[in-house]
């Protein structure tokens, strides 16, 4: 007789977390979901899933608590500090599975203060956007204790196609800082391109289907192209995040003594479009910078 699946909370339903946890509903799993606008919960209510009016209520019902907020102070606020914090209804013995994209150092810190009261950690960003959610595709790049990752197992492999283990608490989220790298060089030399192809005369569709088969073919090109052609941005990943990540890699390169200046360049194009108000858009409205500028 095959055994129940683990009860897993979950914190955070924003564009990525919101499908994250249909797929886990869909899949079988006893879940309830926190979110600090309550409304988001309703849609999950309706599908079966329990709410939770504070994290340590969502965490008091889980074996597994998986976590998908913005930033650090998110991420601490909702598994330390707040008032009704995770860290309070977690039971000994219980993971937290934190695909949040944070600092290294805030996830090793966080897994120092749940390891003091027997709580595991393992920090597993995920990459593949809104699609990649909705489809369950997503790549999950995870730092963490080995056992700990064959607990969560279950649960990831719902969530994502792609599941790495690259070492310690931390380790996803460095390999996660190089994603952003590689998103930033990609994306903004797609609209860089395109630019250039516009201002050239060319017809930019057709300049997309002749070079995406080639070595210049790339993700960005293959899916964010259109809407950077039509000046429209469906959101996968919105940029003031990209932001906050790109500081991230940033960050970590400098204490690696290691010059990112591409990264850099597309940090600054990106602070520009922010302060014009551009910063929910999708990453892609870096096209828009060459639309106005150009």
């Amino acid at each position: 007789m095959n055994a129940a699946p683990p009860a897993v909370g979950c914190l955070g339903l924003g564009a990525l977390g919101t499908p994250m946890a249909f797929n886990l509903l869909q899949a079988g799993f006893r879940l309830t979901v926190h979110n600090r606008h309550r409304e988001r919960t309703a849609p999950l209510r309706e599908a079966g899933a329990a709410v939770a009016d504070t994290p340590a209520e969502a965490a008091a019902a889980a074996d597994l608590l998986l976590v998908c907020v913005s930033d650090d102070d998110a991420v601490e606020a909702v598994l330390l500090e707040q008032p009704g914090a995770a860290i309070h209804g977690l039971r000994p013995g219980a993971l937290v599975i934190d695909c949040s994209t944070i600092s290294p150092a805030t996830s090793r810190r966080l897994a120092d203060a749940l390891a003091s009261r027997g709580i595991g950690y393992l920090d597993a960003p995920v990459t593949g956007g809104t699609e990649g959610a909705r489809a369950g595709t997503l790549s999950v790049l995870v730092g963490g204790e080995p056992a700990a990752l064959e607990r969560a197992r279950p649960v990831l492999e719902v969530i994502g196609g792609r599941i790495t283990h690259f070492g310690a608490v931390g380790a996803g989220q460095e390999a996660k800082a190089v994603n952003q790298v590689l998103v930033a060089g990609s994306y903004a030399a797609v609209a860089e391109a395109l630019a250039l192809a516009e201002r050239l005369g060319l017809d930019r569709p057709q300049v997309v289907e002749a070079l995406k088969g080639g070595a210049a073919g790339s993700w960005a090109l293959e899916h964010r192209s259109a809407g950077m052609i039509a000046d429209h941005y469906p959101l996968g990943f919105k940029l003031a995040l990209h932001r906050k990540d790109l500081a991230i890699a940033l960050a970590a390169a400098a204490d690696a003594d290691l010059t990112l200046p591409i990264t850099a360049q597309v940090a600054a194009l990106e602070e520009v479009l922010i302060s014009a108000g551009e910063g929910e858009q999708d990453v892609s409205v870096l096209a828009r910078w060459f639309r106005v500028r150009g």
